[in-house]
Formats: structure tokens, C-alpha cells, sequence
């Protein structure tokens, strides 16, 4: 079934959906905007199966677009809009996109712009379409590309069975209530706040607060009307850092959510402190949404990203895909529904990413408990190798993160004639490296202990909270 179909079959059109800052859209406003959007792609010569580039800021209308690809079974491609021209051309070249829809014209591509007339405008009269075209669970419906942190990004092709799955699973799982109010600051061109966040309020008929970006003010002021956030960690660790900012803001919440980056153990148990709420941390990556998840009812343990979700397999393997001991850190492999078909036009890439009996290798570093909860140590790319031991940064991190005065910290490996790899330590906060070292010295065994640190007004991330540890200083 088409998965726009399955989003949108039980709403009431009368009842509000997106609460932006200038107006307030009903399900039945941005259903009829996405039909006349619908109407403008298929008089560009848009098919089921062609791509459609979408480069636009968050918006009522940016939602209406991605609904409107779904109606007509085009993939939808979804770009971050602050990237530069230079990285706009590659993925429009990669995607070769029938159209791209964007503010203004882009000279690589036919142009469909946010103009209210106009041939080349999306919102044109060039007559609505406000059917469903059918799709099969083995259709595309989207391609997000990865961050491409390893290399060049690749385009991850997200099937309309595997969003659906993941869609109806997350809304299970966190037992979403006929009245929820989804407090929604994240970017929409990634799975979070597109997929995740959008996918559960369209299955709910959710009233979304729909921010443009995260602001501490505005967030708080809105708080007191919703019952749900999903954030990345940076948006907690900035809310704490409000003085005032505490249980009052939080009477009307029921579950607060994070992910797309770790959160670290001392966010987690000071915004319990002040909150009296337990953030539900969950793990998911663009291949394949949602992964693990901790419970919604039942303990939450901090450094954990908690359960495999339902219809999922998950074991930890080294580099030969060989199992490792319980206990042991291993190279996180998935099997599961929501998985994606493939990177486009990288069939090669394709195959090597998966082992032989059809596992996915994430690789992210993890370890799993007697119970099954996972925590994660890293990617495996970011695995340190001093004088022949394994060192892990996340543990390291963890470490430095509990000293007073630390707000955050980033550990790479930098080459070392004698060692291979030495352990180097970026760190935000006011405090003096003394601490920091005697901290480590207490805690970790003197192989994993940080040989340099360097202090940073901030740690560089990525629109979705992700630390870049390539874009750190040169050490």
C-alpha cells in the first residue's frame, strides 16, 4: 500500500496539524495543498518512480511537497537547504532527479519554485491531483542520503514497506494517546524529524507545534502545550542550561525522546533531576530508521539505547562477522523490517554492507547486556589502537563528561611514531586539565587515558547533533 494512504486514512480534516508560527494549518489544508502540489509535478513530467530533489526550509508547504511525491509515487529527495551550491550540485547529479523543488531556480536541474504563479511554480493552476497512486512495499519512497562521515554520501532508498513498519511499530511502542501534541523543533530532511516525528502525528491525527529551529525560549513557551518532544541531546543539554527552566514547563509532557546522536549519562540524570522526567533514549540510523529503543514502560538506563524493536535481530560480531562474547564489544549487525533496499546506483556499496547471511553491518560499536539492552561505544571507524590495545571514545567521554565544569567532550586518535595511536582529548567547559587528568588517572586504565586535551568553545555537529570529528581542530 502506498504509504500515503496509510499516513493520512483516519484524520479529521477539520482538526489542526501543523502549529507554525504564522498560522495554523489543518489536516484537511495541508492534504489539499499537497493535491495542488500533486497536480504541478505530474504536468512537469513527473512519473511514479522518478526523483524528486526537494531543497526547502522547514514549512507547512515543505510537509504538503513530501505528501505530494507520496500521491503520485515519486521518491522524494530531501536536501539539507544550508547546503552550499557546490554540495546541492553532487546530489543532484547523483539523483538525477526529474525535478527539484526549491525557493528560487537552480541552474542544474528543471526547477519547480515556491512561487505563487508561473509556469515554473509549484503552486501554479496547473490543476489538483488528489488521488493515490498504487505502490508495493518493494516501491521506493524515499532516498536520504547518509553524512557521509565514512566518504562521498550515499543515497539510502527507504521502500514504502519499510517506512510503514517502522511508522506503526514506534507508534505502538510508545503507546501514542488519541490526544498527544507533538512539540516538533527538528529539521525535516532526515529520518527524525521527517520520518519518526511526522510519521507518529500523521498515524495519531496529532496536533504537531511545528518551530522552525530549536530556541530555548520558544520551546519552553511551548512545552506547557504539548505532551511530546523528540530532540536531539543538544537540545536538552541547552535547555538545562536555562537557569530556569524545570518541572513547570513539563506539566502537561508525557514522554521526552532523544537520538540521532548519543546522550551522554550526565544529561540524562540531570535533566531527571530538574524534570522529574526520564528521557527515552532510541537508536536508528538513515539505513534503517528506528532500531532499539528504550522502554517506554520499564526501567531507562542511561548509556543505554535500550531493546531491539519488535521484528528485529540484532548480534555483535567482529571483523570477520565472527560472534563475540557477551559482554564483549562487538560490531553491531541488524536484521529487520524496516531496513532499507539498497544505496542508488551503488550496488557494489550495497553488498558490501551486509554479511553473508543477509546482517547489516551498522558500524557502530556496541555491547550488549544479559538482558539485550545495548549501549553504544562509537563507530567503528572511530576505534582507537594504542601500543596494540582497543581503545573506545565514548568510555573515555563518558569519563571526562563527570567532571564539574565539563559540558562536553570529543576523543580522537591521532598517529604516534611509538604507539600507532594516541588518545587526544577536545573538551567545552571551565575547568583545568589538572582535574581532567586526575579524573582519568582514577578511572581509566593508563592505555586509555588522554595523552593530550584541548580546550573548544563548542564541538562541531552536524544539523542533527551529530559530532563531526573530522571538522575538529588539527591536532
Amino acid at each position: 500500500m502506498n504509504l500515503f494512504s496509510t499516513l493520512t486514512s483516519n484524520l479529521d480534516l477539520e482538526a489542526a496539524f501543523l502549529d507554525t508560527p504564522s498560522a495554523t494549518w489543518s489536516f484537511g489544508e495541508v492534504l489539499d495543498l499537497s493535491a495542488r502540489m500533486a497536480g504541478s509535478l505530474r504536468s512537469a513530467g513527473v512519473e511514479p518512480g522518478d526523483r524528486v530533489v526537494v531543497v526547502l526550509p522547514k514549512s507547512a508547504h515543505a510537509v504538503a511537497v513530501y505528501l505530494a511525491c507520496l500521491r503520485i509515487g515519486a521518491i522524494y529527495v530531501p536536501l539539507n537547504p544550508a547546503y552550499t551550491a557546490t554540495e546541492i550540485s553532487f546530489f543532484i547529479s547523483d539523483a538525477d532527479p526529474r525535478v527539484v523543488v526549491a525557493e528560487n531556480e537552480l541552474p542544474d536541474a528543471p526547477t519547480l519554485t515556491m512561487g505563487p504563479t508561473g509556469a515554473g511554480s509549484l503552486l501554479g493552476v496547473a490543476g489538483t491531483f488528489a488521488g493515490t497512486v498504487a505502490r508495493t512495499d518493494s516501491d521506493v519512497a524515499a532516498i536520504l542520503y547518509t553524512s557521509g562521515t565514512t566518504g562521498r554520501s550515499k543515497g539510502a532508498m527507504l521502500t514504502h514497506g519499510c517506512l510503514t513498519d517502522n511508522a506503526r511499530t514506534l507508534f505502538d511502542i510508545w503507546r501514542w494517546q488519541p490526544d498527544d501534541v507533538l512539540l516538533h523543533a527538528l529539521p525535516i530532511f532526515h529520518v527524525h524529524g521527517l520520518f519518526v516525528a511526522l510519521h507518529c502525528a500523521l498515524l495519531g491525527g496529532s496536533r504537531v507545534i511545528f518551530l522552525e529551529q530549536f530556541e530555548v525560549a520558544a520551546v519552553r513557551d511551548r512545552l506547557s502545550t504539548a505532551t511530546v518532544m523528540m530532540g536531539v541531546p543538544t537540545y536538552y543539554t541547552r535547555l538545562l542550561s536555562d537557569p530556569e527552566f524545570g518541572t513547570d514547563d513539563c506539566t502537561t509532557m508525557r514522554l521526552f525522546i532523544s537520538g540521532s546522536a548519543p546522550l551522554s549519562e550526565a544529561t540524562f540524570d540531570a535533566f531527571k533531576a530538574r524534570t522529574n522526567h526520564t528521557i527515552l533514549e532510541r537508536y536508528g540510523m538513515t539505513e534503517a530508521g528506528m532500531i532499539c529503543s528504550n522502554p517506554y514502560d520499564g526501567d531507562r538506563l542511561a548509556g543505554t539505547v535500550g531493546f531491539p524493536l519488535p521484528g528485529y535481530v540484532v548480534r555483535l560480531t567482529d571483523e570477520a562477522d565472527q560472534l563475540v562474547a557477551l559482554g564483549a564489544v562487538g560490531i553491531l549487525q541488524i536484521q529487520g523490517p524496516s531496513l532499507f533496499s539498497g544505496y542508488w546506483e551503488l550496488p557494489d556499496q550495497t553488498n558490501a554492507a551486509y554479511a553473508a547471511d543477509g546482517f547489516f553491518r551498522t558500524g557502530d560499536l556496541a555491547r550488549a547486556d544479559a538482558e539485550g539492552r545495548i549501549s553504544l561505544l562509537g563507530r567503528s571507524h572511530d576505534l582507537i589502537v594504542t601500543g596494540g590495545f582497543n581503545v573506545y571514545p565514548k568510555e573515555i567521554e563518558t569519563v571526562l563528561n563527570g567532571v564539574i565544569g565539563v559540558s562536553e567532550t570529543a576523543v580522537v586518535g591521532v598517529p604516534d611514531d611509538d604507539l600507532g595511536e594516541i588518545a587526544v582529548a577536545f573538551v567545552v567547559g571551565d575547568c583545568a586539565e589538572e582535574d581532567l587528568r586526575k579524573e582519568a588517572e582514577t578511572h581509566l586504565a593508563r592505555y586509555k587515558q588522554p595523552r593530550r586535551y584541548m580546550f573548544l568553545d563548542a564541538i562541531p555537529r552536524n544539523a542533527m547533533g551529530k559530532v563531526q570529528k573530522s571538522h575538529l581542530p588539527s591536532q
